[in-house]
């Protein structure tokens, strides 16, 4: 044993672009533990040597195996102090684990209110935000009812879900009753009044007291759930600027979820008029590569800003906001795109930071290829955006 810090990193080698963390937090002295089913051979290179000890296990849903790497830890390196995966899918099984170790950071206790969207409501609510109209329902004679109530169209989607995955935009009676002939009879779901606006958000980090050290906002071209229905290509940004009302109501949503040591990643419908209604809230980073972007945006570390925050509580990262950055998404359609990637790539200069090749699984939504952007102007931000997604004239 040593008297080093025991960082336990569940999933670390999911997504790629997560690899950082473990690179920074041994960088800070601590002793990187490493939890997966990837065998060993697969982990990049950067990973192998981020980690003082790998672990693998045959099925991370199978939480006894998890348990026993655990305790095989704790048994070599001593007490274990942190256990993450930054991760939607491990918040249960993170929690879990800490609960079980008494380690710090939130407990299996606080699952429901950060996982489940009607819990969230009732947070929103304590603290005097306004919400969307809906709650749970339990069969199609209760959600033939809430719908006449909510009046149509309505939002389905899992209680517990993450994202667009499983939500339905319910357009009559019809189309709800057809709703039950393919839904799943396992999850529960929550209906919600549709809302017309744009998604925005809060997103951040907290230090180990809830203090936010560092925000940002994203601003998307649409929904999420249009553009799987579309199959159509999208772009999302950091503006410079991060409203002032968000701002506020995130602050108050991160104290009351008690959010510490954390990234967080909260969303908010704007109205047409205006206004601010919060959506849900995510504890994790954004998905993605959302994430770099905060590095790009600023010329920052946000990674290595997480690892003072855990080692030392102190975030030295200075945002000064002198960049716009967008993610723009090509998809690969029978129209070719005007511009090929060498061409983009002459055209947009040190303007283009990345182009990046995007796994099957989140093709549907993130696109075939994802292009990073960065620019001091907006209006060129828009400019280079529409010169990735022009199409190329059919030859008449």
């Amino acid at each position: 044993m040593t008297n080093k810090r025991n960082f336990i990193l569940i999933s670390p080698d999911f997504p790629d672009n997560f690899t950082p963390f473990a690179t920074r937090l041994k960088e800070k002295g601590f002793q990187t533990l490493g939890i997966a089913d990837s065998p060993y051979d697969q982990l990049s290179k950067t990973l192998q040597d981020s980690l003082t000890e790998y672990y693998r296990v045959d099925n991370m849903e199978d939480y006894d195996q998890v348990y026993r790497a655990v305790a095989y830890f704790a048994h070599k390196y001593g007490r274990i102090d942190r256990i993450e995966s930054h991760n939607e899918h491990w918040l249960a099984l993170d929690a879990r684990l800490r609960t079980d170790y008494n380690v710090s950071g939130y407990q299996l206790t606080d699952i429901p209110m950060i996982r489940q969207k009607s819990k969230m409501k009732e947070v929103f609510r304590s603290i005097g935000l306004p919400v969307a109209d809906g709650r749970v329902f339990k069969d199609q004679k209760e959600a033939i009812k809430l719908a006449k109530k909510l009046k149509y169209p309505v939002i389905i989607k899992p209680n517990g879900g993450v994202g667009a995955s499983d939500t339905y935009k319910i357009e009559n009676e019809k189309a709800l009753k057809d709703f039950f002939t393919y839904y799943d009879p396992k999850t529960s779901y929550i209906m919600e009044a549709f809302i017309l606006g744009d998604i925005e958000t809060f997103d951040g980090i907290a230090d180990q007291n809830g203090k936010i050290v560092f925000y940002s906002t994203f601003n998307y071209s649409e929904a999420v759930l249009d553009i799987v229905e579309k199959n159509d290509e999208m772009y999302y940004f950091i503006p410079r600027e991060t409203p002032a009302d968000i701002v506020e109501m995130g602050r108050k949503i991160v104290k009351a979820f008690n959010v510490k040591e954390r990234f967080f990643h909260l969303e908010f419908f704007r109205t047409k008029d205006g206004k601010l209604i919060p959506l849900e809230v995510n504890m994790r980073p954004p998905g993605g590569l959302s994430i770099d972007m905060f590095n790009y945006a600023n010329d920052i570390d946000v990674f290595r800003g997480y690892a003072d925050i855990v080692a030392t509580n102190e975030y030295n990262e200075a945002t000064t906001r002198p960049y716009h950055c967008a993610y723009v998404s090509r998809k690969n359609k029978n129209q070719p795109y005007y511009y090929s990637n060498d061409a983009i790539r002459e055209k947009l200069g040190v303007g283009l930071v990345s182009i990046q090749s995007i796994p099957g699984i989140f093709a549907q939504i993130m696109g075939d290829e994802g292009y990073i952007i960065r620019t001091p102007d907006k209006k060129e931000l828009f400019e280079w955006i529409q010169l990735i997604h022009q199409a190329k004239k059919e030859d008449k």
